[in-house]
């Protein structure tokens, strides 16, 4: 006579249940957060004053733009779906605040004017792929090519921005001891957070993991999925024009060539912090993490001096392919 092994239960230390084994979907984001460790190990013990708070600073300054775009990609490939504009509706809005700034509007009208055509694409992107049926990677290819158009319909030359008041917002900067925080970097946090509330703490949130997990289930289950999927969208297009309005400050022009491949940049980041490309897995914070990886990886080549930038996009490709095989091993096994 046998007797089988009793079942395996996690541990309780009080009230408090520590599980025995970690969940795979928070592997593919423990794999950035060690990458991001590894690279700031190497390059404080490489370069001299690597670690200093104005370097940490200058991370998040130079790619507040980047995170906001890789938050709202985030909510888009969590569904399934991708969103190839965000770069060309990044440019549209720079060109927008330059243009009205330059004819005398003012920036309390212009600021939402400027995040509002990307509201209004992400919008018309969510209907084509929901209720036309249009494969997102058309659907948001026709709306790259459209903004970047108008881009150059607006604005055939770059504009510079010299309104007074647009310039105190885009130069505001507290120091805390060495680390400085700018309007853009305090924007592009208060952006992740409100996306990581939405995301976890939210019905729409839960759809959205939902729809990408599978859409027909989701259906059945009855929740709201064209709404979801249209919402979806209309997150990533409000990033992408409210990224255009913080490339705006940091740079003070506007210009129809900016942004171009931009939006490889933000999928890049997305899916090296861990989100799979076919939908259901993913976090915020973990966007944020693939971000600061690219980063740090401009960081190193600049320190370095003896290399090119193109560099940059060579580690990024390894990176990339590394994650892609891993989210599918992770796929694989869990299958």
């Amino acid at each position: 006579m046998t007797t089988s092994a009793p079942a395996r239960t996690p541990r309780k230390l009080g009230a408090l249940k520590i599980p025995t084994r970690l969940d795979r979907r928070y592997l593919p984001v423990l794999g950035t957060f060690v990458v991001l460790a590894l690279m700031l190990i190497v390059g404080g013990t490489r370069y001299e004053n690597f670690l200093t708070p104005a370097v940490v600073s200058n991370l998040f300054i130079n790619n507040a733009h980047l995170i906001v775009l890789a938050v709202g990609m985030t909510f888009v490939i969590l569904t399934g779906g991708i969103d190839l504009s965000v770069g060309s509706v990044l440019a549209l809005s720079t060109v927008i605040t330059a243009a009205l700034l330059q004819a005398g509007w003012p920036p309390a009208v212009v600021i939402p004017l400027a995040v509002a055509a990307g509201t209004v694409i992400g919008l018309a992107h969510g209907v084509m792929i929901h209720y036309f049926q249009v494969q997102p990677f058309v659907a948001t290819l026709a709306g790259m090519f459209f903004a970047r158009g108008l881009c150059f319909l607006i604005a055939p030359e770059s504009i510079a921005i010299n309104n007074e008041s647009f310039a105190e917002l885009a130069t505001w900067v507290q120091i805390f001891g060495g680390w400085r925080m700018t309007s853009s970097v305090l924007i592009a946090l208060i952006v992740v957070g409100l996306g990581f509330l939405v995301l976890h703490l939210t019905r729409f949130g839960r759809t959205v993991y939902a729809i990408g997990g599978g859409e027909q289930s989701a259906l059945l289950m009855g929740l709201p999925v064209a709404r979801t999927k249209v919402l979806a969208y209309v997150v990533s297009g409000t990033c992408a024009g409210l990224g255009g309005l913080l490339f705006a400050m940091a740079q003070r022009s506007g210009y129809s060539l900016t942004g171009v491949g931009m939006e490889l940049d933000a999928i890049a980041a997305v899916v090296i912090g861990g989100t799979l490309l076919t939908g259901g897995t993913g976090f915020v914070l973990g966007s944020v993490l693939g971000v600061l990886v690219l980063g740090l990886i401009q960081t190193i080549i600049t320190f370095e001096g003896t290399l090119s930038s193109w560099w940059t996009r060579i580690v990024i490709g390894v990176l990339l392919l590394i994650f892609v095989l891993l989210q599918r091993a992770l796929s694989l096994r869990r299958t």
